[in-house]
């Protein structure tokens, strides 16, 4: 079939007849030289090309709770404009952390300096975050995305060689971007040649890491961005060992949203203490 198309693009007539022999192909005999030397030149290009087969990939639709995630955090950038007392209770304070206030690992996640920053972060994580949600089950994905921003400002903290404060959700974003990156691991058991389509998928969001995490600006927390993909990638690792019934099955993702809940909760009630 695919030395019929090869012939074919190259404006040699053929027909795919089956023999006694197996299935062969009808060219004029006058093309037949040419043929030949096509055909060959087209195995020296391919050589170690298999047949392309299908892969099971689950369907996942882009989640549209999504746009819940991004009114909490208009919802949170609102209130802060109207009261300092939550951007000075939530806003992380490496000192502050150092001392005990580990609350402000999760909190500042979702408070950001200024318009612009909330916009970069809802543009980018809308998409993102729709896509994790829609395959790994929104509650799970959100809540592994929120731990993974706490994770980035545990980075940020321990690489700051200076005291600094920090706000954003930049890092959960990137976490929801190591989700979507490792998901081809979900292939590995008893499927043939899977090392190549992990490594693709790992390369791919890498890359869009690159661009999207290192930017030119020099307010770029980079510690936080590489904390939350780096996390993003190994609860990504460990969810693709669950099942995909199991992944998506109602009760698990409602248990993830009610344990997200109370951890913003939490973490807030000791922040305004």
């Amino acid at each position: 079939m695919d030395w019929s198309l090869v012939l074919l693009s190259q404006e040699i007539e053929c027909i795919i007849e089956q023999s006694e022999n197996g299935w062969e192909l009808s060219i004029d005999p006058r093309d037949r030289e040419r043929a030949i030397e096509i055909l060959l030149q087209y195995r020296r290009e391919n050589r170690g090309w298999r047949w392309q087969h299908r892969l099971p990939w689950p369907d996942f639709p882009f989640h549209s709770g999504v746009v819940i995630w991004c009114l909490l955090l208009l919802v949170f950038y609102w209130l802060s404009g109207i009261s300092t007392r939550l951007e000075v209770a939530g806003t992380l304070h490496s000192q502050a952390v150092l001392k005990g206030a580990w609350w402000q690992l999760f909190t500042a996640v979702v408070l950001h300096r200024d318009l612009a920053h909330l916009m970069a972060n809802l543009t980018i994580g809308f998409v993102l975050l729709g896509l994790a949600m829609g395959r790994y089950g929104a509650g799970r994905a959100l809540l592994a995305s929120y731990l993974c921003g706490a994770a980035g400002n545990v980075l940020g903290v321990l690489l700051h060689a200076e005291p600094y404060r920090g706000c954003g959700a930049s890092g959960m974003v990137m976490g929801a971007l190591g989700l979507l990156a490792i998901q081809s691991l979900s292939f590995r058991r008893g499927r043939p040649f899977v090392a190549k389509y992990i490594v693709a998928g790992l390369s791919a969001g890498l890359m869009l890491f690159v661009l999207l995490g290192l930017g030119p600006d020099p307010t770029t927390d980079v510690p936080a961005h590489l904390g939350g993909f780096g996390a993003g990638l190994a609860f990504g690792g460990v969810i693709t060992a669950t099942p995909d019934k199991r992944l998506n099955s109602p009760k698990f993702n409602t248990g993830a949203g009610i344990l997200l809940g109370g951890l913003l909760f939490l973490t807030w009630a000791l922040a305004l203490s």
